[in-house]
């Protein structure tokens, strides 16, 4: 019978199986949904049945392992979303815990009277006996060589620190020698005669002069300067003596306005120089007594008796005119600036020979009291907490500024901006700067200096944290791993799909 029917109706097997097929995935979607509904139980005493709906309220409800298969699909998506959900988490986390910064801008309401200028200073070619800082503002500040606060060391050839030169303390003014009228008069007719000791010294014969004399020592001046006025007839009479007394020493004298070239070879920076010479060769530092007869001849003495010793040795390098000027000043908060220039008491200073080569090292301001919160703006940003934009408390820190050429100078402008900063647990005071640097041009006789000139603004500018709380990192955390495991699965199940084709 059951033969015939197949025979009869040969769809009958196929209608079947489908049949099962659709009860058995009804089955298993009911166990999804209500849990364990294994059968109904009887009331005792009774015929009817409830079912069990207890699972309904699982949000957590576990397939049945022979549900479950296992991909290769899905093993290389879950390792994907294990990664992602750890490098999620590391930017996070790193974003919570480095804080930005923003800034706003209003008005400066600092009452302080006083700033704390903080400057270090290489000058590559000016010898620190010359350098002279001065001080001047608006409100009628007018400091000449301020000495307080201030240090200088001596520079090698290198442009190296070589030692301590000592404080910027004031210049000490040099003795002169006295002259009656009389004397100035016989040094008059004897210039004009033609019958001077001093030996007048030219690029021609300076050579044959260092030859013939083993001991030289020569006065290069210029005749417009006074200091070389007052010095011209003592400088006749030590010459004179020098040869009553059959000293081996050569005196002589450069004209440095006639022979500017010879006073360039010789790096001359100020007038008068007097220079001791050994067999040809410069015995550094030049002279700096008082300039009178008996002076000139205790000093030739004391090198003709040191005449042959090493302690000429490395002199030159050791006094090489080069100097690093630092300090702190405590200035006004109005417009201000200060000057590095040449500058001495005892001396004229060529302007044709003054090289304001230099390199900052260090100008900064701050509030005084110390410079320790002028370098806050440099510190924070190693833990990301100022922005780049906002980090200019010494914008010209370590640069070089060079002059090729003689009557030029740099002039450095600023405009100073007070800058509140969070720190700890409070906000402190610190100072930006803009910075703008250009060459100046002198004429011929002017003393070339540089220049430091600045304007507070009337501007402040307040950076302020941008807080995160805690609980807002906490959802975000969580944000990343459902977004993560959703997103990941989705593809997981678009990919099963294009490449895994149902079985039916």
């Amino acid at each position: 019978m059951k033969k015939c029917e197949s025979l009869q109706y040969p769809w009958f097997p196929g209608t079947i199986a489908i049949i099962r097929q659709i009860l058995e995935t009804n089955i298993r979607s009911t166990i999804i949904m209500y849990g364990d509904i294994s059968g109904y139980q009887s009331k005792r005493g009774g015929g009817g049945r409830r079912p069990q709906v207890i699972g309904t309220a699982d949000f957590y409800r576990r397939l049945p392992s022979e549900m479950k298969e296992s991909t290769k699909i899905g093993v290389i998506m879950s390792f994907i979303c294990l990664f992602v959900m750890i490098v999620l988490f590391l930017c996070e986390t790193y974003a919570f815990l480095h804080r930005s910064i923003n800034s706003v801008i209003g008005i400066d309401v600092n009452a302080d009277q006083l700033l704390q200028l903080n400057f270090n200073v290489t000058l590559f070619d000016v010898h620190c006996d010359f350098v002279s800082v001065d001080v001047w503002d608006t409100l009628g500040t007018n400091l000449q060589n301020v000495t307080t606060d201030i240090n200088k060391w001596n520079l090698n050839e290198e442009g190296s620190v070589e030692k301590f030169h000592g404080r910027n303390n004031q210049q000490k003014e040099i003795a002169h020698q006295q002259h009656s009228p009389e004397e100035l008069k016989k040094h008059k007719q004897m210039m004009e005669a033609g019958q001077l000791s001093a030996v007048d010294l030219t690029s021609e014969n300076i050579e044959d002069f260092h030859s013939k004399h083993q001991l030289v020592f020569i006065d290069y001046y210029a005749p417009w300067c006074i200091w070389c006025q007052r010095l011209a007839p003592t400088w006749e009479n030590f010459a004179q003596v020098v040869n009553w007394q059959h000293l081996d020493v050569g005196v002589g004298k450069v004209d440095c306005v006639a022979h500017d070239d010879l006073c360039k070879e010789e790096r001359i920076m100020a007038f008068p120089t007097l220079r001791w010479y050994q067999d040809g060769k410069a015995i550094m530092p030049d002279y700096k007594g008082d300039r009178s007869v008996g002076n000139f001849l205790e000093y030739a003495k004391n090198k003709i008796d040191a005449f042959g010793d090493d302690e000429y040795e490395n002199e030159e390098e050791e006094h090489h005119p080069g100097c690093l000027v630092a300090g702190h000043l405590l200035v006004n908060r109005v417009p201000s600036h200060i000057s590095m220039e040449a500058k001495s008491v005892n001396h004229e200073l060529n302007s044709m020979m003054t090289n304001l080569t230099h390199r900052i090292n260090d100008f900064s301001f701050a509030q005084p009291g110390g410079p320790f919160m002028s370098q806050v703006l440099n510190i924070l940003p190693f833990f990301n907490a100022i922005p780049e934009a906002e980090r200019k408390s010494n914008p010209m820190k370590g640069k070089y500024y060079p002059t090729y050429h003689f009557h030029q100078a740099f002039h450095h402008h600023m405009k100073v901006i007070s800058t509140h900063v969070p720190f700890l647990f409070s906000s402190s005071l610190v100072y930006q700067m803009l910075a703008e640097s250009q060459l100046v041009m002198y004429e011929e006789m002017e003393m070339p200096e540089i220049k430091f000139i600045w304007d507070m603004s009337p501007m402040s500018v307040y950076l302020e944290e941008e807080n995160r709380y805690w609980y807002d990192y906490v959802t975000s955390l969580f944000a990343i791993i459902g977004g993560t495991y959703t997103t990941l699965g989705l593809i997981n199940k678009l990919i099963l799909n294009i490449f895994k084709p149902k079985a039916y």
